[in-house]
């Protein structure tokens, strides 16, 4: 099939940093190639993925994540390139809404984010015709007056990913400077427990900054350290170190990347069974998930008793991205035959 693939405009495919949807994309990208299929990605354009990029596009801007005028011309722009395709598989919130795409074209949207009140508005209204995939279980339940036509979860390629063997005597936290990702409560719980922890998190925009300084950053001392935000090769490292990733998130996250990444190096999650977390980890195999800080603290403590290779073997098997590109040729070869409606898997909700 001739696939044309939208990622958002804003960071680069792959990102260099942050960007867990970029990185699902240049997965899916490289995947389909090897796949036999030809891929054509309309991303930034200090995108490296390599395979053929629509050109002309704009240089990433990540301290203007979400403006919407951002999204709107790239997604116009990505359009008109990519006509003549078999099918486009769209990764921005703008696309669904676009009524001048390519006649007849079958259109995949992947809802990356959460369905809230304003978005459901969004997906419901969507170009007629377009098939809507979740990221996880959870997140679809969460649909209400349109149809999601086949939850995929995201995918991790393993192989290149060191594993660690967790003997750096610390914990670490991985994600935004954003209250709702539980930062602080990654530092109540490690304090706790009695377990030093490392903090990586991205601070791009204002609130983030403002968020750390008068609430995190008074906080930090030898045994709770800001590392900053990491590239690739640091990150891996440090969770392939940690006895356990926290992540107590504070809400319903469609789908939490960094958990797979850090089963990936062997190391288990410790976090709150929120949004998607039930569906990727296993109660006491890869990881505990509680909801108190006195629960989650014990769980920490228990957190090196737990066999470091059933999570390795999880990103391989679940988790792989084998497995997601495997899931979306079958959703596409679905749409080009019959449409949309030919792979629903799932009910649109009337409430």
């Amino acid at each position: 099939m001739r696939i044309g693939i939208i990622a958002p405009p804003w960071l680069p495919v792959p990102p260099t940093a942050y960007g867990g949807i970029e990185a699902v994309v240049d997965l899916l990208a490289r995947g389909l190639v090897e796949a036999g299929h030809d891929v054509v990605l309309a991303a930034s354009a200090d995108s490296t993925c390599p395979v053929p990029r629509v050109e002309g596009l704009a240089v990433s801007e990540p301290q203007e994540i979400g403006r919407n005028l951002d999204e709107l011309s790239h997604t116009i722009a990505a359009y008109a390139a990519l006509e003549g395709m078999d099918l486009i598989h769209d990764h921005t919130l703008a696309g669904p809404l676009y009524r001048h795409r390519p006649p007849q074209m079958p259109i995949a949207v992947t809802a990356h984010g959460p369905f809230t009140a304003e978005t459901c508005s969004i997906y419901r209204a969507m170009v007629r015709d377009t098939a809507l995939i979740g990221i996880s279980r959870h997140q679809a339940t969460t649909a209400r007056g349109f149809a999601v036509q086949r939850v995929i979860h995201h995918g991790i390629e393993a192989a290149p990913i060191p594993v660690g063997a967790g003997d750096g005597g610390y914990a670490c936290f991985l994600g935004r400077m954003h209250p709702s990702k539980g930062v602080l409560q990654a530092i109540q719980v490690a304090n706790m427990a009695g377990i030093p922890l490392r903090i990586a998190a991205k601070m791009y925009s204002s609130d983030e900054h403002e968020y750390y300084r008068t609430v995190i950053k008074p906080l930090l001392n030898k045994d709770i350290e800001y590392v900053g935000e990491l590239n690739t090769t640091q990150k891996y490292h440090l969770l392939g170190g940690a006895v356990a990733l926290l992540n107590p998130i504070q809400w319903s996250e469609p789908f939490g990347m960094v958990m797979i990444e850090s089963m990936a190096t062997g190391t288990p999650v410790v976090g709150t069974p929120r949004g998607s977390a039930p569906e990727i980890v296993r109660e006491g195999a890869t990881g505990f998930l509680r909801t108190g800080l006195r629960d989650l603290a014990e769980a920490l403590a228990q957190a090196s008793t737990l066999d470091r290779a059933a999570c390795r073997t999880a990103t391989t098997t679940d988790f792989s991205a084998h497995r997601m590109v495997a899931e979306h040729i079958d959703l596409y070869a679905g749409l080009v035959r019959g449409g949309p409606q030919a792979s629903a898997l799932l009910q649109p909700s009337t409430s």
